[in-house]
Order: C-alpha cells, then sequence, then structure tokens
C-alpha cells in the first residue's frame, strides 16, 4: 500500500524556480504586485508590459533591486499596446527576442468605465470590451506557442486572467455604472473556462483570478468617493480589504506544482465580501486606462 503522507518534493511546492513570465498591465497595481511575487517564487525572468515605456521602466528598476532574488534574474521592459493585434503581435516579437519559451501569462491589462445608464456611451463600452476579452484572447492565441514550447503534462504552462468579482455578481449601477467592465469581467471567466478546455492537451492551465477591493494608488480616489477605506473595510466580513500578498499568494499557487491540477477555476480575492452582500458590488476600484 502507497505511503499516503508522501508528497514528490514538498519544499519545492510552490517554487517558481528558472520560470519565464509575462504580465501585462504589468506596470502598477496588482499587476505588478504579481510580476514582485513571480520573481521572488524564482522566475529567472519577468517581462513588464503596459502602454507606457517610462511606467514600465520605473517597474522593472523597482522589481531589480528587490533584495531576494535568484541569481541572474531579472525583470525586463517591453512596453506595448495590449488593447490591438498590432501590439500583442510587437509584445510576443520583443518577448522572443530574449527568449525561446514563457511559462507564465498573467493577462493582467484592462480598462473600465463609469458613467450612467442613458448617457453610458458606446465608445466606453466598446474599448472596455476590447481590452478586457478581445485582448485576453489575441494573447492567449499568440503567446500559445511560446507556452506549448516546453510545456509537458506533469510541467504545463498557465494563463492567468485577471478577471473580477464584478464578472460574478452585479456591479457599480447608478451615476458609475461599470456596465461594460461588468460585462467584460464576464465574459473573461467564461472565456477563460473555454480556452482551459481547447488549451489543456497542449500542457497549458488557464484560470481566472476575481479580485474585489484591492487600495492601491490607482484606487485609492475611487474608495474615498464611495465612503472611504475605512467603510469598505469595515463592510468585509473579514474587517479588511486587499493586500499585495493577497494577490500575489494566488497567482504563485496558480502558477507552481502546488496548482498544476487546477484548471479552468475562478478564485475569488475578496475576503467574501461578493457573498455577504447577496451577489451586488459596490463601485470597483478601478481606473479608466
Amino acid at each position: 500500500m502507497a505511503d499516503e503522507t508522501a508528497l514528490t518534493d514538498f519544499p519545492s511546492l510552490f517554487s517558481l524556480k528558472g520560470k519565464i513570465a509575462v504580465v501585462t498591465g504589468g506596470s502598477r497595481g496588482l499587476g505588478l504586485n504579481a510580476a514582485s511575487a513571480f520573481l521572488q517564487a524564482g522566475c529567472s525572468k519577468v517581462f513588464i508590459t503596459s502602454r507606457k515605456a517610462a511606467g514600465c521602466d520605473r517597474a522593472v528598476a523597482q522589481l531589480n533591486a528587490l533584495p531576494n532574488l535568484q541569481p541572474g534574474a531579472r525583470a525586463i521592459s517591453v512596453p506595448a499596446d495590449s488593447s490591438t493585434l498590432a501590439g500583442i503581435e510587437s509584445l510576443v516579437s520583443q518577448v522572443s527576442k530574449h527568449v525561446d519559451h514563457i511559462d507564465i501569462l498573467f493577462a493582467n491589462a484592462g480598462a473600465t468605465w463609469g458613467e450612467a445608464f442613458d448617457t453610458h456611451p458606446d465608445a466606453a463600452f466598446q474599448k472596455v470590451m476590447d481590452l478586457n476579452v478581445k485582448s485576453v484572447f489575441l494573447s492567449v492565441q499568440k503567446f500559445a506557442p511560446l507556452l506549448s514550447k516546453k510545456a509537458t503534462i506533469d510541467d504545463p504552462s498557465r494563463v492567468i486572467i485577471t478577471a473580477s468579482t464584478a464578472g460574478l455578481g452585479v456591479g457599480s449601477l447608478g451615476p458609475q455604472a461599470t456596465y461594460g467592465y461588468s460585462a467584460s469581467k464576464a465574459a473573461a471567466i467564461h472565456l477563460g473556462r473555454n480556452l482551459a478546455i481547447e488549451l489543456a492537451p497542449r500542457h497549458i492551465l488557464v484560470n481566472s483570478i476575481c479580485p474585489g477591493f484591492f487600495p492601491t494608488k490607482m484606487a485609492n480616489g475611487l474608495l474615498e468617493m464611495t465612503g472611504g477605506i475605512a467603510k469598505h473595510a469595515a463592510g468585509n466580513p473579514m474587517g479588511r480589504l486587499g493586500k499585495p500578498e493577497d494577490i500575489a499568494g494566488v497567482v504563485v499557487y496558480l502558477s507552481s506544482r502546488a496548482g498544476s491540477h487546477v484548471n479552468g477555476a475562478a478564485i475569488e480575492i475578496d475576503g467574501g465580501a461578493l457573498w455577504k452582500r447577496g451577489g451586488f458590488l459596490e463601485p470597483e476600484p478601478e481606473s479608466k486606462l
């Protein structure tokens, strides 16, 4: 009879040693939190991309100054506009100049727009859907050859999509309604499930994360407009809002050997706030990109 206490190399279960990651929307906020986690968990290279080169360069400088990286590990700036096919193709080309494969794609770039129902503009709705859904699909499609290059059944590569609890419940309504954002995040979650089944035979796992409120430089203004950080924290079952480590822990889990049999999942990271409010969310702490 097999020893049920025996685990294969438990000390390395959450290690990303030697892995290569690409983080879209990685120059700030949750994307930068995740990039820091990837590097500190052992990644050898983490590519940071967003539209603005200066933002990518600042993020890379911060990441490369972290004190506990693997020897030779580094973050690399690859600015590109992930909202267009040309931008995504440019990103793949830039990454391919450095490496012949990647192990992790964190599809995090996104946008939102808040406006009342009667005046909600067509252009804004289209922009949000394009970046939050179509560009996720195109990013996975164009990076698939690099993701599958060295992936195996025992060591699959990973795609993580940043969705939101707004895609699981009712998002912000009223004067700052986020119709496109909520619809796009629901679509991103379901897209992830479809991609999970399509790409599993290629040894690529696809999962989504669904953050709730996370105070960041980008989010603090909206948090204050909707009652303040203290109010939102008090309304959470955990009595606090999200912290960078909450994102870090989940993305490392999904990217490491610990998450090697998780596929098509959508993991809420909100302390239970969605279900305390019966599936209704207050305005999301996101900003227009």
